[in-house]
């Protein structure tokens, strides 16, 4: 634990230059009494350091002075891939070998390489999850990980949602995706390859099982035809609708002038078509389904007969 913490001082001040006793004790998690001690232990060690007294003092390394010690431990080299979701890193259980690789990596680039790495990392920021979806829990998650890394099948009680049941099934995990603010299982089992969302993981069992991934099998390449495929499955209809520019601005489609827009749209059903062109009020008219357009119908005059026949309050009663 001090030989890693030993070289995450050193490199702070390689990527850093000088940095105070204070700052260090922060970034390393210590006390200000460590991080002196550490000091005289690097010193001793022969590493080219020196400390300025004053307000505007702190440590520093010889100017040239650049350590060698900057390869990457398994686990940092697959922390590295998820530096650009380091939210996705910390729910793996990988966030401090992910923050220690970008110390090796910072380290090993030139200086003005070094500059423009952390100007990348202060000006962009990728923040996967929607507005509006609420964290999922995954409490199981960095078991499936493990499971992922070390190619050991696992026996899962998992909660099916399009018919909501509980099944337990043996299955060897190929692969993790980061969808949305969600997590997948991408798994081999009896019925060939299936997508499980980990945050339905009821319970999991590890085995000792080994397994391997079948040849040809690309994660990428899957989970682009798995999410072809759902589409497909989702829109298994059409509706012929009217749009006016605005509305037609919000569904995506091109208007075709400032007047109305007459095209055909997938739907995945009546009752979701139902609420999504709800949703667009009086800039949408639906000509077809019959059955989509007579269901619209009926909801609006249930909406006017609602407001029309019935005063507003004078005041608003608050639950």
């Amino acid at each position: 634990m001090r030989a890693s913490r030993l070289l995450t001082l050193l490199l702070l001040l390689q990527n850093r230059g000088r940095m105070t006793a204070q700052q260090l004790a922060e970034e390393l998690e210590v006390s200000v009494r460590t991080v002196y001690r550490d000091v005289e232990a690097l010193g001793a060690a022969g590493i080219p350091l020196y400390g300025d007294a004053g307000h505007a003092g702190g440590y520093r390394l010889v100017d040239g002075y650049r350590t060698r010690l900057t390869g990457l431990t398994a686990q940092e080299a697959q922390a590295a891939f998820l530096a650009a979701l380091p939210g996705a890193a910390a729910d793996l259980g990988v966030g401090e070998a992910l923050a220690m690789a970008q110390l090796k990596l910072r380290a090993a680039l030139p200086a003005e390489l070094r500059e423009h790495a952390g100007r990348i990392q202060e000006r962009f920021l990728l923040d996967a999850p929607g507005w509006y979806g609420d964290d999922d829990r995954t409490p199981h998650l960095a078991a499936v990980a493990a499971a992922v890394w070390e190619l050991r099948a696992v026996v899962l009680r998992y909660r099916r949602w399009r018919a909501p049941e509980e099944i337990e099934r043996r299955v060897e995990p190929y692969g993790l995706v980061l969808k949305a603010g969600r997590w997948y299982l991408v798994a081999g089992g009896p019925s060939g390859i299936r997508t499980y969302r980990v945050d339905q993981i009821i319970e999991l069992r590890p085995l000792e099982e080994e397994f391997a991934v079948p040849d040809g099998f690309d994660l990428a390449a899957y989970w682009n035809g798995y999410l072809a495929e759902f589409r497909a499955r989702l829109h298994t209809g059409e509706a012929l609708v009217r749009l006016t520019p605005k509305g037609a601005r919000r569904l995506g489609v091109t208007p075709a002038g400032d007047g109305w827009t007459e095209t055909r749209v997938p739907i995945e059903s009546i009752d979701h078509a139902h609420g999504e062109f709800l949703r667009l009020g009086s800039d949408v008219e639906v000509m077809a389904p019959a059955e989509l357009r007579d269901r619209i119908a009926e909801t609006v005059r249930t909406l006017a007969t609602r407001y029309e026949d019935r005063d507003p309050p004078d005041t608003l009663t608050r639950v």
